[in-house]
Order: structure tokens, then C-alpha cells, then sequence
């Protein structure tokens, strides 16, 4: 009996290395040439979707040509501008964003873009005219911001050298409506650094509904610190300076005012006497007259809406938000007005939740409840009275898409189990749903409102065919319970080779940041097939959402309220040990990867967790709490003056002296939003506590370390990195 048992396991172990032989037989292997230069892995999409008015029909770029279809049937409509027109000078114009005047008589788009920060930008800006098939610059006084037209289509508004400026289109008359405007000291139209990086927008300027005024920020940052970068290439390097205020120093001083066209008078709004606070959003109601206003302490736990006269400037307070964490950024960046209401999200009772108010300040009714979040707020058909969007009622890694009426009566629209997203036409009668999960590129189609598919226009099944041929491993979820009994999620990707009797190095992915989550049921894009290429080396690669993480409640994700850095590394360091007890795992051999906030992470667990994990990589990593800028590092761990044991007990930088692994330091010079600072202070510190380590510093590079070589070249160095530190 033992001796056939002795054969038949001897006969499994064969059999198994054979199926192992065939498999690596049988599929390509994935190369970062694959992923970074042939874009192998890059699945199709559909680009620059807008709805017309009559909510029938959708336009598209394709092949630099704007497109007109009819939701319904699929049809071309019409070429609405071919790219072969959009000629000047002798010089072809090619479109890669557009929008169209109210009328959809006029299509204005950027061209010659140069990027300032991750989200700005300046262009020269041209206008097509659709019947007369003319196309024209917008101005010539220099490359221009935000261009954007008013509701009529007779004008446009624009910022250049920090100053708005409207151009009258029937008469090609240019004024300049702001004076005084001033690099480094006064803004008007756009917005200073840590708004555009905090605050999510660039555009500091909105049209009236009617188009009689323009409402905009002025921001004053004469006050604010200077920061400075060195870009090298020239005989002397070029120092270019900024404003940047970090944790616990001065903000600009921000104002509203209102431009009214017709009297040519602009008038100050009244946002209170406090200047040490924040406006991180206007936007006007349904009334020509009355301009929505959000205040913010600089505490970020007090949020106010004031609904503004705009031809007196007087404010009246309708909504109040306190929180005894800080409020999230998703409630004022995301809130809708309808006729006499507005619709606002609140997690005044633990859950990120939807409330329907009256223009006058009245709770009328909160429209959603349970303990889940809502994530996004996309839309309101005002016929039907519906509002559209989505949440995570099934699951935190999912996201779906509902609809609830006025009453609170909820319908979900979506039926796949994933990550859904709605681009609705106008009239609320269509939408165009991408679809993905974790193993699914885009499947994107034109629905009906109640959810019916009637066309798919991109599957990606040649990129799925693709996948197959290359050995895809599936991302595979689980979760466990740490010694503290906190149930976290993640996500695991095998070798295609998988042998159970063998033992596995693990490369831990983490980013782990504040309402963050990494841990989700949607496509990973080209960091997924990084990942399925370390898989193919025999490397399990695995990402865990800590706690502090979004998706499941206020609690979760404010309890690292004041101490960034403490439970999120105990949570990393439990899902580290938890690994290592699974029997295919080399408890000697763990890793982490992170980028930014993932640095910090990774640089304090290879410390903290020195006994746990052997290898770490950081790539632009906050090493300090008090280098970063003061909206995104107040909002968690108030100023430094408040909560200086917070900035410090959790800086990697205090903590060098625990490090055991291998360690390599990444960092752009020319980084705007984590500064290089960050990293230099860090190597002095390894240097004197002498721990060696590896680095590589990307001259002129900001914050996402790309442009021509330079991606193929990080990634190379991070997968020999992990070839020679982990296996």
C-alpha cells in the first residue's frame, strides 16, 4: 500500500512538472517592450465622447476627425470637421480635445499644449466654424488658458500671464477684464499650485448661465513660500521658482469677484472676513443671479455653502458640514444644483451618503442610506427626476450604477460585476457605459437609461485573444483577518507556472494613502501587465488596502486621522507575515513597491518591518510629512505647530536605523509635488546611520518619471532590482 502510494505521488510530481513544462511552452513571454514601447497590452477605447442637445447623437475623435453617430442605430451621421480641413499657415492642426459652443455652430480645441503642472496647461487655442468650414486662431498675443465660450457662442474667456481676457467672435474685438496679474504674486482665472494639485481644478473662472458675467477667483501668493527646481541641459542650469506652501505655512489669500459684461463693473463677493481659509469651489445655481460659493476652514472640518446676490455681493449661509475628522474633498467637488434644490453628499452618519436640500437651506430628504458609500454623483434628469450614480452597496471593490428619485426609491442599472462608469447624453435618454474587472480590459457600449445594452463599440477581444497567448495569470482577490482582527482586502497575481509544492518570493504593490484604494475589481492598465511580467519571472505579486483606505466608511478610513504612516504600516507589516505563512510562499524573500504616498509606505515598512521584508523600492517618496503641501497634509494630520509627534513619529527618515533590505531610492529632479528634498533628506539620514542602498535620480523629470526613454528605463532598473534582490 505505501509503495503504490509512493508511485502514484511520485507520478503526480511528473505529471505536474510536465504540465509546468508545457505551460511555459505554450504562452509568450511578456517583455517591458511588450508593455512600454509596442503597447502590446493597450487596449482600444473611444475618445472624446460628447453628447449633442438633442440627446440623439455623440461625437467622437477618430483618426483626428470629429464624428457625429446616432445613439440608437449606430449610424454616421455626419464628418462634423475632417482633419485634412484643419489647415493654417500651412500648417496641419490635429485635435485631441474639443468643445463646442451651446449652439453647436462653433468647435473650438487647443493645439501646441505645453503642460505647467500635472493638470495645467497653455495652447494655442483655434475655432472652427461648422457651416462656413472656416477655422481661425483665437488670438495672437501669446498662447492661451482655459478657453471656454460663453452660452451664446458670440464669445470666448481665456487666461493669459495670469490675467482673464474675453474675445468678441462677430467682432474679433480682445479685453482684457483683470489687471495687475503677476507670476509668483497675483492670480485671476486659473488656479495657484496647491488648488490645482489639492483642489482638482485649474479653471478659476464660470460663465452665468445667461452669459452676462463671468465669475472668478483672484488668489494673492505674494505671501506664500517660494520652492525652487534645477533643470539641467544648458551650460547653466536653469532654477525655476514657485509658489509652494507646505504643512503649517502660509496660503494665498483668495477672493471672488463677479464680472458683469454689459456695465463693464466687477463686484467683490462676500466669502467672510477670514483669509486664512479656502474656497475649493464656485459654481452657479439655476438663477442668473445667484453664484454658489463653498468655504472651508483651514482645518478642513468645516465646510459652508453661501449662495451669493452677484450683482451685490451678499451672501447668505444655506448648508453647514462639521466633521470631527475633516471633511472629504469629494463632497464640494462633486454636489449638483437642480431648480430650487441642491444635491449634496455628506458622511454626517458614518457612510458617504446623498441629501436633497431646498436653495433655502432645508433637509428635505436623504436620498440614499445603509452602510456603504456612494462614490460619484454623475447626473439629474430633471424630466424624470432621477438622479444618477454610482456606489458601493454590493461590494468595496466594485462600482456600480443606480438611479434614486426624489423619494428615495433606488434602482440599480448595472448588471455586470465590476467597475462601471455612465457618460449620459444630454437628455438622460442614452448612455455610453466602459465597463472592466480585474481580469476584463474596457468593454465599452451604448446603453439605454434603465441599463439595456443596444451596441457594443469597443469588446477589446483581440487584446483578451492577446492576453491568452502571453499566459495571463488572473488577478485572484481574497482577504484575511489580522491580529487585531480588521478583515482587509487583496488581490493576488500567481506565476502561469504555479507549482504548490514550491516556495515564492512576493513583491507587495501598495499605495495606501487616505480614501485610496488599489485593491479593486477594474482593469489595471499597463502596471497590471509590469505585474504579469514578474509573475512570468516566478514573482507573486500581491497588493493589500490597509486600513485608512476608502470605500468602507468614514471610520476605516479616518482613523489614521493625525498619525499618516502608523496603522497603515501595521496593516502591511500583518499582511506581510500573513503571506509568509502560506506554504508557497519564501517567508524570506517579501518585497514592496510604491510610488508617492506607496514610497513612503514602502520606505517606513522596510524600516518598521525590517524583520518581515528583504527588498524595497520607493519611486518619489514623501519621506517627511512637513515638505508636503499644507491643504492634502492639514487635511489629515493638521499643522505641524498642532500635531508635531504625528509628523515625526512615522517619518522614515527617523527610522533609517531598522533598515535591513535592499533598498532602491527613486526620484524625478524635477519633481513639483514631492519635492526631491524629500529624497536628499532621506539619503543623508541612510548615509549616517550607514545603510547602504541603491538610487536613481531622473533629471528634469516631475512627479510621473516619463517622456521619451525614460519610463522603459525606470521600469528595466526596477525589474532587475527585483530579479537580483528577491529570487
Amino acid at each position: 500500500m505505501k509503495k503504490s502510494l509512493l508511485f502514484l505521488f511520485i507520478g503526480l510530481i511528473s505529471f505536474g512538472i510536465q504540465n509546468q513544462i508545457i505551460a511555459q511552452d505554450t504562452y509568450k513571454e511578456i517583455t517591458l517592450e511588450n508593455i512600454f514601447k509596442q503597447r502590446t497590452f493597450s487596449p482600444k477605447m473611444v475618445y472624446g465622447i460628447q453628447s449633442m442637445n438633442d440627446g440623439e447623437h455623440y461625437c467622437t475623435i477618430k483618426m483626428g476627425n470629429i464624428e457625429e453617430f446616432s445613439y440608437k442605430t449606430g449610424d454616421k451621421i455626419r464628418t462634423i470637421v475632417a482633419s485634412s480641413k484643419l489647415v493654417y499657415k500651412e500648417d496641419t492642426l490635429r485635435i485631441r480635445s474639443y468643445s463646442f459652443s451651446q449652439d453647436e455652430k462653433k468647435i473650438i480645441f487647443p493645439t501646441e499644449t505645453e503642460y505647467i503642472y500635472r493638470h495645467s496647461s497653455k495652447s494655442d487655442y483655434y475655432i472652427w466654424d461648422i457651416e462656413n468650414e472656416t477655422l481661425s486662431p483665437l488670438s495672437d498675443g501669446g498662447k492661451q488658458r482655459l478657453a471656454t465660450f460663453s452660452p451664446d457662442g458670440t464669445k470666448v474667456a481665456f487666461v493669459r500671464e495670469n490675467n482673464i481676457f474675453i474675445k468678441d467672435l462677430e467682432s474679433g474685438s480682445e479685453s482684457q477684464i483683470t489687471e495687475g496679474g503677476l507670476n509668483n504674486q497675483i492670480i485671476y482665472g486659473t488656479a495657484d499650485w496647491v488648488y490645482e494639485e489639492e483642489f482638482g481644478f485649474t479653471k478659476a473662472f464660470s460663465w452665468s448661465t445667461d452669459g452676462s458675467k463671468i465669475a472668478f477667483y483672484r488668489f494673492d501668493e505674494s505671501g506664500v513660500k517660494e520652492y525652487f527646481l534645477t533643470f539641467y541641459g544648458d551650460l547653466y542650469p536653469e532654477e525655476y521658482k514657485y509658489k509652494y506652501p507646505k504643512a503649517g505655512e502660509d496660503n494665498s489669500i483668495v477672493e471672488i469677484f463677479v464680472y458683469n459684461l454689459k456695465s463693464n463693473k466687477t463686484t467683490k463677493m462676500d466669502i467672510g472676513t477670514e483669509t486664512d481659509q479656502y474656497i475649493p469651489r464656485i459654481k452657479w445655481t439655476n438663477e442668473d443671479n445667484i453664484l454658489g460659493i463653498f468655504r472651508l476652514n483651514r482645518l478642513q472640518n468645516k465646510l459652508e455653502l453661501l449662495l451669493n446676490n452677484a450683482e451685490t455681493g451678499s451672501s447668505e449661509i444655506v448648508y453647514s458640514d462639521e466633521n470631527k475628522y475633516y471633511i472629504s474633498e469629494t463632497i464640494y467637488s462633486n454636489m449638483l444644483f437642480t431648480d430650487g434644490h441642491f444635491i449634496i453628499k455628506s458622511e454626517k452618519d458614518g457612510y458617504m451618503h446623498i441629501y436633497l436640500y431646498s436653495t433655502k437651506g432645508e433637509l428635505i430628504k436623504q436620498l440614499t442610506k445603509g452602510e456603504w458609500d456612494v462614490t460619484e454623483l454623475i447626473g439629474y434628469d430633471s424630466k424624470k427626476k432621477l438622479l444618477y450614480y454610482t456606489s458601493v452597496e454590493v461590494s468595496p471593490l466594485d462600482r456600480d450604477l443606480y438611479s434614486v428619485n426624489m423619494k428615495g426609491k433606488i434602482t440599480k442599472i448595472s448588471t455586470k460585476e465590476g467597475s462601471n462608469s455612465a457618460d449620459f447624453s444630454k437628455t438622460y435618454k442614452y448612455f455610453i457605459s466602459t465597463y472592466t474587472n480585474a481580469n476584463t480590459p474596457p468593454y465599452i457600449t451604448v446603453n439605454k437609461s434603465n441599463g439595456k445594452e443596444i451596441r457594443v463599440l469597443k469588446d477589446n477581444a483581440k487584446l483578451i485573444e492577446t492576453m491568452k497567448e502571453y499566459g495571463y495569470s488572473k488577478k485572484e482577490f481574497f482577504s484575511f483577518k489580522t491580529s487585531e482582527f480588521v478583515e482587509l482586502n487583496g488581490w493576488k497575481i500567481m506565476p502561469p507556472d504555479f507549482d504548490p509544492t514550491k516556495k515564492y518570493p512576493v513583491l507587495m504593490y501598495v499605495y495606501g494613502g487616505p480614501g485610496s484604494q488599489t485593491v479593486r475589481n477594474s482593469w489595471g492598465y499597463s502596471s497590471l501587465f509590469w505585474y504579469e511580467l514578474l509573475a512570468q519571472k516566478g514573482i507573486i505579486v500581491v497588493s493589500v488596502d490597509n486600513r485608512g483606505t476608502g470605500a468602507r466608511g468614514e471610520e476605516f478610513k479616518k482613523m489614521t486621522y493625525k498619525e499618516l504612516g502608523k496603522y497603515e504600516t501595521i496593516d502591511q507589516i500583518e499582511a506581510a507575515k500573513y503571506l509568509a505563512s502560506l506554504d508557497y510562499v519564501d517567508e524570506k524573500h517579501i518585497g514592496m513597491f510604491g510610488w508617492s504616498y506607496g514610497g513612503f509606505m514602502s520606505t517606513l515598512c522596510l524600516t518598521k518591518g525590517a524583520d518581515v521584508f528583504s527588498t524595497a523600492i520607493a519611486v518619489a517618496p514623501v519621506t517627511n510629512w512637513r515638505y508636503y503641501d499644507n491643504i492634502y497634509t492639514e487635511r489629515f494630520m493638521r499643522t505641524p505647530q498642532e500635531n508635531p509627534s504625528g509628523y515625526d513619529d512615522n517619518s522614515p527618515i527617523n527610522h533609517v536605523d531598522k533598515m535591513k533590505g535592499n533598498y532602491l531610492l527613486v526620484h524625478g529632479g524635477a519633481d513639483d509635488n514631492v519635492h526631491p528634498q524629500n529624497t536628499m533628506d532621506l539619503i543623508s539620514a541612510l548615509v549616517a546611520a550607514d545603510k547602504q542602498f541603491e538610487m536613481k535620480i531622473y533629471p528634469n523629470k516631475n512627479h510621473g518619471i516619463y517622456g521619451g526613454n525614460t519610463t522603459m528605463h525606470l521600469y528595466r532598473k526596477m525589474t532587475n532590482f527585483l530579479l537580483e534582490n528577491l529570487k
